[in-house]
């Protein structure tokens, strides 16, 4: 890998090459969702498509979109036979179309979270569920850490405006939902440290996958001095073994379109 570039965000090659665990991890969450037999299901930032085909496997009809045309390009060249588009979840055009709406590790992704809430429950039918995983309060802590003290070592100002993630509380995001008219019936925040792949070169190919945004004023002889102390300070805690780890905490949670 080349340490000193940090390339598209949603390199779609990489992230099935480097980061299968986003779905892989995701297998008791589509056993919570307990897909039936002719559901009309929209998948929620599919990404290329592994849960998607999960899903339409139990026998649910299944849409999947993603924001990123690289993500749909490859989700239809891996599960041609299914329904995918590039759909943005601040926008969703649906109405009263879908059974269930779900999610996973997409949401933590979009700020604007109540124009996301507001879109699913148009597009749930009445009496639809909503089923979502995604960065909760504290997620990645120690990486985004380290990250700001890699950066102020090296002399750049930490601006908090590139961190590009939305991390809510049970309670924050509880409320946000039933606001809108979607009952919580399920919340819960949770531990998940999770291994990375590429051994040594685990964080960063992370980094570089989901937080390059922190970077994206940094000239590119730079980078590679700010990784290495942004390693240097997370290997007491996230290198084990010959593994990094990322310090998920995930937020799981049901609605109920009322």
């Amino acid at each position: 890998m080349d340490s000193t570039k940090f390339e598209n965000q949603w390199n779609a090659e990489l992230y099935d090459s480097k980061h299968s665990f986003v779905s892989e991890l995701a297998t008791d969450l589509v056993e919570l969702l307990s897909p039936k037999q002719g559901e009309c299901i929209l998948d929620l930032g599919c990404g290329t498509g592994h849960l998607t085909y999960k899903i339409a496997s139990k026998g649910a009809k299944v849409m999947g979109i993603d924001s990123a045309p690289t993500m749909i390009e490859q989700a239809r060249k891996n599960y041609p036979q299914l329904d995918f588009d590039v759909i943005n979840a601040k926008n969703l055009p649906f109405t009263e179309q879908f059974d269930v709406v779900f999610s996973n590790a997409v949401l933590h992704w979009i700020k604007e979270a109540e124009e996301v809430v507001v879109g699913i429950n148009r597009a749930l039918k009445p009496g639809g569920r909503f089923v979502a995983e995604f960065g909760g309060k504290d997620n990645v802590k120690a990486i985004v850490t380290a990250i700001y003290n890699a950066l102020q070592k090296n002399n750049y100002p930490v601006d908090a405006t590139l961190n590009p993630w939305y991390f809510p509380s049970i309670g924050e995001y509880g409320s946000l939902l039933e606001k809108h008219g979607l009952q919580l019936t399920f919340a819960t925040l949770f531990e998940r440290p999770t291994p990375l792949e590429d051994g040594q070169q685990g964080m960063q190919n992370w980094i570089k996958m989901f937080a390059n945004s922190f970077f994206s004023k940094l000239p590119l002889e730079n980078q590679l001095s700010i990784l290495t102390d942004i390693e240097d300070y997370l290997r007491p805690s996230l290198y084990k073994n010959g593994t990094w780890f990322a310090d998920y905490r995930r937020i799981r949670v049901i609605a109920i379109k009322l």
